[in-house]
């Protein structure tokens, strides 16, 4: 008997394996997928679930925001737990392993919340199949450490994760994807936190414009010993190009105010995961 691959039933065995934990703790950034995973966790372990959210500054205030609305619009317990990883040399370093320094700092300061539950409990991230083939070295960091991967598990991928939101009702169901900001600086830059915000502020004002999906890639212009500055590369749909331009008069001056000495636009267009094309 071959096992149903509808996305339906995939859930329902992410259901099934949620309805037997103890406690669940989800890794909770505001995103498609960890919105999604602990909205079921939430229906399935009512008052044995809580989330975690990571105070760092790699991610952005508004999902900051959004996931301590999120909870407590849902009754579900949440911490904000502040992360170390900009005291990090090898995360500042940037050097193509970051995001496994930074997960390592993230499940350090959870296990730290951890030790405070009694009993068996499920540390688990909304780590999905797609990622499974891209490169993702936060998810060998959280695996070291005794996370798991429910989604991933049961094979849900995130065409069918916004599926099944947006029949959960989920508002985050057509919500871009938001990798955390350190991914728009390229590898072996430093990671700052001006230029985390800096990053941040661009893509507020490209969305304020209309742009829903896109990426505002941070590069220096010059070399470290010798800086002239910052030019921030746009990354938006093939089909919003034109619109961009249309309104460069607008957005270029709004981005410079942000501290860019250039703006540009790739006509590339988006790529998701695109730093990692040139890692």
């Amino acid at each position: 008997m071959h096992e149903d691959s509808s996305a339906a039933a995939k859930e329902a065995r992410l259901r099934t394996w949620l309805a037997a934990q103890t406690q669940v703790v989800v890794a909770y950034s505001a995103g498609v997928d960890s919105t999604y995973l602990l909205a079921v966790a939430h229906q399935e372990c009512a008052g044995r679930v809580q989330a975690i959210t990571a105070d760092s500054a790699s991610l952005a205030r508004s999902s900051r925001d959004q996931a301590v609305a999120f909870c407590r619009q849902h009754g579900i317990a949440h911490r904000l737990v502040p992360t170390d990883e900009f005291s990090q040399p090898e995360y500042l370093a940037n050097d193509g392993q970051r995001c496994y320094h930074c997960k390592a700092a993230l499940m350090s300061a959870m296990h730290g919340l951890l030790q405070t539950l009694t009993g068996d409990v499920a540390l688990a991230l909304g780590v999905i199949a797609d990622d499974l083939s891209d490169w993702r070295p936060g998810m060998k960091a959280a695996a070291e450490r005794g996370a798991v991967f429910p989604l991933a598990e049961v094979g849900l991928t995130k065409v069918e994760i916004r599926e099944r939101s947006q029949i959960l009702g989920l508002s985050t169901w057509d919500r871009p994807a938001e990798p955390c900001l350190s991914s728009r600086v390229p590898y072996g830059e430093p990671v700052t936190v001006t230029g985390l915000r800096m990053i941040e502020e661009a893509e507020a004002a490209l969305h304020f414009h209309g742009f829903a999906t896109c990426r505002a890639r941070h590069h220096r212009i010059g070399s470290e010993a010798a800086p002239k500055g910052w030019l921030c590369r746009i990354e938006i749909l093939d089909r919003d190009i034109p619109r961009l331009v249309e309104l460069r008069a607008i957005v270029v001056p709004a981005l410079k105010r942000l501290g860019y000495a250039q703006v540009t636009v790739d006509l590339a267009g988006f790529v998701s995961g695109g730093g990692n094309a040139l890692k």
